[in-house]
């Protein structure tokens, strides 16, 4: 397991509850950790085996242009688009600091902080898989009669790696 962050990404978006911080704005600072294996890109000097900080960067700077009440959304969608644009990503966690917020007192920062761990073991054999368990996952593109996913969620509770579907006609 390997760790890539982008710290200290700033910029200025018009963000906030009320409408006045959507008129006049405010800065903001993005750090994002994406926990993923680099094993290949490290051997090999090879930008395919890893994530592209540039793509990272693109990403969480277009969602930050998207205006929004609050951070805790701008932050889930950052974290559903890296992770729907990398298939391989364990665990992942947005940060978004808003700075001098207008509480009505002196308050340097307010932070929101996104997490989430895709890592789980295969019910059946224990490996290790990934699991986004939503729309976009892998396993949700699998075709399986009625009876044999019944039997499935019956007889295991949870996740399924590839190989242990294969042998339910998968």
């Amino acid at each position: 397991m390997s760790l890539i962050a982008l710290e200290g990404m700033r910029f200025y978006a018009n963000h906030g509850f009320y409408e006045e911080e959507q008129i006049i704005g405010g800065w903001y600072t993005v750090d994002v950790y994406l926990t993923t294996n680099f094993t290949a890109a490290a051997r090999e000097d090879d930008l395919n085996g890893t994530l592209n900080y540039e793509t990272i960067y693109l990403i969480t700077k277009f969602q930050m242009a998207q205006n929004s009440k609050l951070l805790e959304h701008i932050a889930h969608r950052i974290a559903d688009e890296l992770k729907h644009k990398y298939t391989d990503i364990q665990q992942l966690r947005v940060k978004i600091t808003k700075h001098a917020p207008p509480l009505g007192g002196n308050v340097e920062r307010a932070i929101v902080e996104y997490n989430e761990d895709f890592q789980k073991k295969c019910a059946k054999c224990s490996k290790p898989l990934l699991c986004y368990n939503d729309k976009n996952c892998w396993c949700k593109n699998i075709r399986l009669s009625p009876e044999i996913s019944r039997m499935l969620q019956t007889q295991y509770n949870g996740c399924m790696c590839k190989t242990c579907l294969k042998g339910y006609g998968v």
